[in-house]
C-alpha cells in the first residue's frame, strides 16, 4: 500500500521513504524519483533475538537522537505509516514540520491486556497527541480508538487503503511454476506471519477438518516472526502435504488468481488491503467478523464468519462438501481513483 501511494503521488510531491531496516523486497517497485532512508541496511530476519528486542526499546529511548541523525531534514510534511517505533520516531517535535499518523489496526488488540500493554497505551497516548493530524483506515479502527484515547488532540480522517489495480491485474498474469490440484478446494491466505493472523488457529481447524476426512488445502504466502512456531506446529499434526507455507512472494497474484478461495480469517484486523488485491482479481473472499467487514461491504462474492474457531470449521467444512468456489456471480468493476484524491488533498492542507 505504502509503495503504491508513494508511486501515486511522486510525480506531484517529493517523497522519501523512511525505514528502520533494510533491503525490503518491494523497494525496488518505488518510482526512481522516490528517495530511501534507513537506520540498519540489513533486513529485520537477519537480525539476532537480542537485537530484535533492543532495536525498538532504543528508539524508544533515544528517540531525540535518532530522529535527529536520521529523519530532520528540509521536509514539509512527515508521516508515520506504521503504528509502533515508527510513530514514536517521527513524533520528535519539530517546528518547521506537519505531522500525520496512519492507524491500520484495532488498537486496543493490538499490544493484549498485560501491564506491558497497559503501559504501551499510556506511552501512546502521549506520542499521538504530538500529531497534527491522525488517519484510520477503518471506520471501526477510529471508534475503537476514540474510546480507547477520548480526549485525543489532532484532527482525524478516514481513508481507506489505496492499491494501483493495474499493477495487480498485469502480475496476476506472470507465470508461476507452481500448479494448484484442483480436484479439491484450495483455500490461499497472503498474511504477515503474527499472532495477529491467526495462523496457529487456522492450523488446528484445518487439522479437525483433515481427520474427518474433509479434504483440502491451505496456502499460507507471507514471512515473519512466527514462521518457526508454525512450521513446528505442522510438522507435529503431519500436515505438511495439506497445510504449506509457501513463505514470502514478490509476486503473490498469480497464486491469488490461481486459487479457489481467498481467506483472511485473522483474530483482529484493520482494514485489510489484501483484500483490496482479492477484489481486484474478482476472488470470492471469506473472511472473520473483524474490522476487515468494511473492505468487503460492497463486494457480493465475499462471506465474513463469527471471529470463532467452531464458527469457522462449521463454514469451511460446509465450502469443502458442497464445493462452493463463488460466493456471488456478479463480476464488479474495481476504482478507487477517489483515495488519492483525498490523499492529494490532506497533503496540500495547511
Amino acid at each position: 500500500m505504502l509503495v503504491d501511494i508513494a508511486n501515486a503521488l511522486s510525480d506531484t510531491f517529493d517523497i522519501t521513504i523512511f525505514t528502520i531496516y533494510g533491503k525490503g523486497e518491494l523497494e525496488k517497485s518505488l518510482k526512481q524519483n522516490i528517495k530511501v532512508k534507513r537506520i540498519f541496511e540489513g533486513t529485520y530476519k537477519e537480525l539476532t533475538k537480542l537485537q530484535k528486542i533492543s532495536i525498538p526499546l532504543k528508539i524508544l529511548l533515544f528517540q531525540k537522537s535518532y530522529y535527529k541523525k536520521y529523519i530532520q531534514g528540509d521536509y514539509d510534511i512527515e508521516i508515520a505509516f506504521l503504528e509502533g517505533p515508527i510513530t514514536r520516531l517521527f513524533s520528535t517535535k519539530n517546528h518547521n514540520t506537519k505531522k500525520i499518523a496512519w492507524i491500520h489496526n484495532d488498537i486496543s488488540r493490538v499490544y493484549g491486556n498485560d501491564l506491558k500493554a497497559k503501559i504501551k497505551l499510556m506511552i501512546d497516548k502521549s506520542i499521538y497527541n504530538k500529531y497534527q493530524k491522525l488517519i484510520f483506515v477503518s471506520k471501526d479502527n477510529k471508534e475503537v480508538f476514540d474510546i480507547r484515547y477520548p480526549d485525543i488532540k489532532p484532527s482525524e480522517e478516514v481513508i481507506y487503503n489505496y492499491i494501483n489495480p493495474e499493477n495487480v491485474i498485469e502480475k496476476a498474469e506472470e507465470t508461476i511454476d507452481f500448479t494448484f490440484d484442483h480436484n479439491q478446494i484450495n483455500f490461499l491466505t497472503v498474511a504477515r506471519l503474527v499472532e495477529q493472523k491467526g495462523i496457529d488457529r487456522l492450523i488446528r481447524i484445518h487439522r479437525e477438518l483433515i481427520a474427518n476426512h474433509y479434504d483440502n488445502k491451505f496456502y499460507i504466502i507471507g514471512d515473519g516472526p512466527e514462521r518457526e512456531k508454525l512450521e513446528k506446529l505442522i510438522t507435529e499434526e503431519h500436515l505438511e502435504k495439506t497445510f504449506i507455507l509457501l513463505g514470502a512472494k514478490e509476486n503473490p497474484y498469480p497464486f491469488m488468481k490461481q486459487a479457489d478461495i481467498f481467506c483472511l480469517l485473522s483474530n483482529f484486523e484493520g482494514y485489510g488491503m489484501v483484500l483490496e488485491e482479492a477484489k481486484i482479481l474478482n476472488k470470492p473472499i471469506m473472511i472473520t467478523n473483524t474490522a476487515a467487514r468494511e473492505a468487503v461491504k460492497n463486494y457480493k462474492n465475499a462471506i465474513i464468519v463469527e471471529n470463532d474457531e467452531h464458527e469457522i470449521y462449521n463454514k469451511l467444512k460446509y465450502i469443502i462438501e458442497n464445493k462452493v468456489t463463488s460466493f456471488g456471480d456478479e463480476k464488479q468493476i474495481y476504482d478507487n481513483i477517489d483515495i488519492i484524491e483525498k490523499l492529494e488533498k490532506l497533503l496540500k492542507e495547511e
